[in-house]
């Protein structure tokens, strides 16, 4: 499935899930294929996969962006049943290596070097977020860049930059700041969200957007959207605003069911 959709792309892209329930990116070049965080059971991720015809006995690795439980839940029991390594932080390992389980091969990176998963050159970059050690990614197959940029309280230049020239991004958009500001959630848990280590904000993902934009990016794919103080019709709305009718795709990953699958 994934070497017919590419056809002369370098890149595949598939969204399994994205939200507090759960977060998981397949990510595929014609021979190498990994996960970015792996938030679902090992039974749910497989049956998204097989969704858009994916076997997962081609995946070669799983990386993780930080230690929440939303992002590390089948973590250990899919490289486990799938024999493959993991690619995490010192850091991050040590804060979660208890709920990991044991896990045959762990392969440390650290978050300001580059390193190779056989064809795919992955760059990550550390990210604000109320973790040890997170990080964003980019990565690049051939003249294809695609950029992983969720669960971060604010941009900084290095975001800015890991970002720039990607032709997809998958982007925070977590929270409306009215529907924050007027919604149930007490009122540590609304500035927790609002901090630098918490969540972009609809109008934080649509400046981002806006300084990285440029014509090879072909795909916006806004994430981690909450279910109580946001909705996909206003983060759509706020981020369109910066995009001049350009023909960019944008859209906005689910929770409970895969993405399409996106390729560059």
């Amino acid at each position: 499935m994934i070497k017919s959709a590419l056809k002369d792309k370098n890149i595949a892209v598939c969204i399994l899930a994205s939200g507090s329930k759960g977060n998981s990116i397949f990510v595929s070049s014609q021979t190498t294929s990994i996960l970015i965080d792996a938030g679902l059971s090992g039974k749910e991720t497989e049956k998204r996969l097989k969704l858009n015809n994916i076997d997962t006995k081609h995946i070669d690795a799983i990386l993780v962006t930080h230690e929440h439980s939303d992002h590390i839940s089948g973590v250990g029991i899919l490289c486990r049943r799938l024999k493959v390594p993991l690619y995490i932080s010192y850091e991050t390992y040590k804060q979660c290596e208890h709920k990991l389980g044991k896990i045959e091969k762990v392969e440390y990176f650290d978050s300001s070097l580059g390193f190779e998963i056989k064809d795919l050159n992955i760059t990550p970059f550390s990210t604000s977020h109320d973790a040890v050690d997170p990080v964003g990614f980019s990565i690049t197959q051939n003249n294809s860049k695609i950029s992983i940029a969720t669960d971060l309280g604010i941009v900084t230049t290095l975001v800015k930059e890991s970002l720039k020239e990607s032709n997809l991004v998958i982007v925070e958009a977590n929270y409306d700041i009215k529907m924050l500001e007027d919604g149930p959630y007490e009122w540590h848990l609304k500035q927790r969200i609002k901090h630098r280590n918490g969540h972009l904000s609809n109008i934080d993902a649509k400046n981002l957007i806006t300084e990285i934009m440029h014509p090879n990016l072909n795909h916006i794919i806004l994430s981690h959207l909450s279910e109580e103080n946001n909705l996909p019709e206003k983060a759509l709305k706020e981020v369109k605003n910066c995009l001049k009718d350009n023909g960019v795709n944008i859209q906005v990953a689910n929770q409970y069911y895969p993405s399409d699958i996106f390729c560059v």
